[in-house]
């Protein structure tokens, strides 16, 4: 069984660049250990963090199952759907990558969900490690898409509003009844330590254990305005600094 290491809160708290940069620790720390990058948010552009082109999503495969013109002749469904979704693996040296993408519109994706379920678990049985970007609802948890995870990790910007948010993705977690081993709570964007002291109450009130913090780096924010991937942060990157010491905390 891989390592399975899940990323969610709300948008703009940088749980993407946090995925992207735990996703580049395990690859430099963890030499030799395959590494499956799942983009689980709708907003998807973990592949831009890490530097990556994508040409389909496993949505627009989905979609095309509500065709029934778009399934060749003699094919069945359930064997459309299985060999698109090897197409839409990404592979790399480093890494690979898949991405969920969203529903297009209305109708029923529960086969091709279950199908995909069922492909997801069987093409992770490949790999060492599982880095999922999810997007704060965590609806392909809550419907046990991606399942078993490890570690989650819940980002929250450094203000109260913020915290209290990740308190709530923490209550869709426990409402849902996923299977997580440890969960625990990051705070990015802090100007100082002062920021994070100021936020241990409202921290305590979400009963998530806080395991580090990723100041606000300068460079993170020159690397998104020139579109340049996140991978690629110097290794004097405040950001990446701190997410290699969290990876060291939390054995990842």
């Amino acid at each position: 069984m891989p390592k399975q290491i899940a990323i969610a809160g709300k948008g703009g708290t940088g749980k993407t660049t946090l995925a992207a940069l735990i996703t580049r620790y395990i690859a430099e720390e963890k030499p030799g250990n395959s590494i499956l990058a799942v983009d689980a948010d709708a907003n998807a552009n973990f592949n831009e963090a890490l530097g990556l082109e994508v040409d389909s999503c496993i949505s627009d495969i989905l979609e095309k199952t509500k065709d029934p013109r778009e399934v060749p002749t003699g094919m069945t469904k359930e064997r459309f759907i299985e060999y698109n979704l090897h197409t839409a693996l990404l592979e790399t040296d480093n890494y690979d990558l898949v991405v969920m993408g969203n529903p297009h519109g209305p109708g029923c994706y529960c086969y091709p969900s279950d199908l995909l379920r069922k492909h997801l678990e069987t093409l992770r049985e490949n790999y060492d490690y599982v880095v999922v970007d999810n997007e704060a609802g965590l609806e392909h948890l809550s419907r046990k898409i991606v399942s078993d995870v490890d570690v989650l990790i819940i980002t929250s910007d450094s203000s109260a509003r913020g915290i209290r948010t990740a308190g709530r993705v923490f209550e869709i977690v426990k409402s849902v009844k996923i299977k997580v081993e440890e969960i625990y709570l990051v705070v990015t964007k802090a100007q100082n330590e002062e920021d994070v002291e100021n936020l241990k109450e409202e921290i305590e009130k979400t009963g998530l254990t806080l395991a580090g913090q990723i100041p606000l780096d300068p460079m993170v924010a020159e690397y998104d305005l020139k579109g340049k991937p996140l991978v690629e942060l110097p290794e004097d990157s405040t950001a990446y600094d701190a997410v290699k010491r969290l990876g060291k905390k939390l054995n990842l």
